[in-house]
């Protein structure tokens, strides 16, 4: 295994979902994760104006996990890639990936290694799960245009300060801007006193925002008045970064000799916290193929590994789409809840968007929200959805 940084190393996306504590447990990982001492999670709230609505994943209708875990990512991955060592994985940290060539029997990698030495590797299979590096797209040209809009994140952490039963600390708390329903808020609670926060928005509107990066972001943070409460004694951890354009596709996931998991392959939005879950999944699918291929067997890269992972990728990207045209929200704070629908929603945002079983799964669950949406705006006259 390649690594470019040194572990541990910063991350964001520290709020996971309950659907990666079973692929966790299939890897052999959940008793050591549980044992970290992570912030316990038990599901998702929203606020907007006087509006509120959470969801508890234990009331969830998908089997599975019910609980998952707020996590520093430093710490976090940290932890798995020791345990990855611990069951024969051989890593080196400090070496970029350089080139590839699969025009051969066997792939050609090149890398260099943490003192500036170049060296080429022949594997048998080539894995990618470089996240936001995209290693592979890059070299290969696989990168394809998203069709999320070009949006921003700026984020730190913090040392909260927030009294004790101010808020949910068991559940990531996810705020809409006042007015611009396409912006909103991240408060993630760890278990330590810190939080990592964040905003999100168009670029357009956050880059009409002057100023440095932590005066953009805490300016941002005061425009909501339940944040501007709840962190009105934060301290931050490090000066705030930004994330510009994140939204991320490839033309394929698989070719000859290799495979793209996670983020490599496809990023949407972090709204919904998908993107480790999504790396997870993606894992525990190439794992077997990977296995068979080198085994001799035949392996349908498309029907088997891309087909199943995306089914699950178009569940999370129909949630995103409705979320940012305030279809979604509509949905969630709409305060006469059908309990076997909401159910339903709850597991996917538990992050069980491959449970066949759920109507709100998969290439038709983009109109089956759109139809609960409408139905809800019709019942609503005065309803700001728009």
């Amino acid at each position: 295994m390649l690594e470019k940084q040194q572990f541990p190393r910063f991350s964001i996306g520290e709020s996971l979902l309950a659907q990666s504590l079973a692929l966790i447990e299939q890897a052999g990982l959940l008793e050591v994760v549980q044992a970290a001492g992570f912030q316990f999670k038990n599901g998702a709230a929203f606020a907007w104006q006087d509006r509120y609505a959470a969801y508890n994943f234990a009331q969830k209708s998908s089997p599975g996990p019910s609980y998952t875990f707020q996590v520093p990512r430093a710490e976090f991955d940290h932890l798995l890639i020791r345990e990855a060592e611990k069951l024969g994985a051989d890593v080196r940290f400090r070496c970029e990936t350089l080139s590839v060539d699969f025009s051969d029997e066997r792939p050609r990698v090149g890398w260099r290694d943490a003192d500036g030495a170049l060296h080429e590797h022949c594997p048998r299979f080539v894995l990618d799960a470089s996240g936001f590096a995209r290693t592979l797209p890059r070299l290969l040209g696989l990168e394809s245009p998203s069709n999320q809009a070009l949006r921003i994140a700026l984020y730190t952490q913090i040392h909260d300060r927030i009294p004790a039963g101010a808020f949910d600390r068991q559940k990531i708390l996810v705020n809409v801007h006042p007015e611009h329903r396409d912006v909103w808020y991240w408060l993630i609670p760890f278990s330590d006193g810190r939080c990592s926060i964040g905003v999100v928005g168009p670029a357009a509107f956050m880059d009409a925002r002057s100023g440095s990066l932590d005066e953009r972001l805490w300016a941002l943070q005061r425009e909501v008045p339940r944040l501007k409460q709840l962190l009105q004694h934060a301290e931050p951890v490090f000066a705030a970064g930004e994330l510009r354009g994140y939204s991320a596709n490839v033309s394929r996931m698989a070719g000859p000799g290799f495979a793209l998991l996670g983020n490599a392959a496809e990023f949407l939005d972090p709204v919904f916290s998908s993107g480790v879950t999504i790396a997870l999944k993606s894992a525990e699918l190439v794992a077997p193929l990977v296995s068979r291929q080198l085994c001799g067997g035949t392996v349908d890269w498309q029907q088997e590994f891309e087909a199943p992972l995306r089914y699950g990728v178009e569940t999370f990207r129909a949630f995103v789409d409705t979320w940012y045209d305030g279809r979604l929200q509509d949905i969630f704070f709409h305060e006469a809840k059908d309990t076997k629908i909401s159910r339903m929603i709850c597991s996917v945002l538990a992050g069980y968007a491959w449970d066949r079983d759920n109507p709100y799964t998969g290439p038709l669950a983009l109109r089956r929200l759109d139809a609960l949406a409408r139905t809800i705006r019709r019942s609503i006259p005065s309803s700001t959805g728009g």
